[in-house]
């Protein structure tokens, strides 16, 4: 465990950092893209969920097709997901960097007013402390929800995860777990993040046994995904494109519900070709194909959204492709 003065020199450090890089990108002679976080053509996808209509017809909603819809961003829906997960476990708990006064995008703000300080916490600047923490609060029965604050940073905590919360269970012969593990890791670049602020290390993680990986893909799946996440016997880690925090824009049921973790979704059927993506790529995927079939009348294109990393759904993919 890092020392106080340790854990204030790492601050520094890191937030010099981030001053050198802005000092850099202010002075060079070329003008940099727009940081503003979002990513275009999202908000008239048709991937997009608009309506309260839309979104209760979906059959993975079917349990909630009675429930109000409120409209939500996904980092908004992330901090629903959360909230729910603390008023229907007792045993769940929240920790990360700086997430007990929201976290740096805002998806645990509130949370610590309303459930508590001993049930939402900052941790020191220390991943694999972090993680491993999780591991012992799973040991013994919690429901930990453990935030790596960048997917970049996940790496010092890479011996946790695949060394000892992937294999808790196969160690014992499944007498004991910490199944009850979540991890949640904004990723993918956006903005100025540069080389420690926009890795997507899933390819990582994908082929660890006893691990789950899934990756949403708009505040539906960033809710659905989480509070299934959450309640799943096995580590999960939830992939979260961060420039679609406040980009990705839906009407998203109220009410608790999950959805299937390892289960692709066909979000565009198609006879011709078929293309394969998860997160954010899914509306660079959309573009490509609507821009292919213009140039080619008559091109139909399959696209599917993988959603979950591990394990991933084969069975729809080779259906589609055999």
């Amino acid at each position: 465990m890092l020392s106080s003065a340790s854990r204030n020199a790492a601050f520094r450090f890191r937030s010099s950092v981030s001053l050198v890089k802005r000092s850099l990108a202010s002075s060079s002679s070329g003008s940099p893209p727009p940081a503003e976080g979002f990513m275009q053509g999202v908000a008239t996808s048709k991937f997009i969920k608009a309506t309260k209509e839309q979104a209760l017809a979906h059959p993975e909603l079917a349990a909630v097709k009675n429930s109000e819809t409120q409209k939500m961003n996904y980092f908004t829906a992330v901090n629903d997901a959360l909230a729910t997960a603390l008023a229907t476990d007792d045993k769940a708990v929240i920790f990360g960097e700086d997430v007990g006064f929201g976290g740096v995008f805002r998806c645990t703000i509130g949370l610590a007013e309303k459930f508590g300080k001993e049930r939402v916490f900052n941790m020191p600047l220390t991943e694999q402390g972090i993680i491993g923490f999780g591991i012992g609060m799973a040991a013994v029965g919690h429901t930990p929800i453990a935030e790596i604050q960048f997917a970049d940073y996940v790496f010092p905590a890479f011996d946790q995860i695949v060394n000892e919360a992937a294999k808790y269970r196969y160690r014992s012969g499944n007498e004991f777990n910490v199944g009850g593990l979540t991890i949640r890791m904004p990723c993918n670049a956006v903005g100025h993040g540069a080389l420690y602020h926009s890795q997507s290390p899933e390819a990582y993680f994908a082929h660890t046994p006893g691990l789950k990986i899934v990756y949403p893909r708009s505040p539906i799946q960033a809710k659905g995904f989480l509070l299934a996440a959450i309640r799943d016997p096995n580590p999960v880690l939830v992939m979260e494109p961060k420039i679609l925090y406040r980009s990705a824009v839906e009407q998203v049921p109220v009410d608790d519900f999950v959805l299937p973790l390892g289960k692709a979704e066909v979000v565009k059927e198609g006879k011709d070709l078929t293309v394969v993506g998860w997160g954010a790529q899914l509306y660079v995927l959309e573009h490509a194909v609507q821009e292919a079939e213009k140039r080619m009348p008559g091109l139909s294109i399959e696209v599917i959204d993988l959603r979950s990393i591990l394990p991933w759904d084969r069975d729809t993919v080779e259906k589609d492709v055999c």
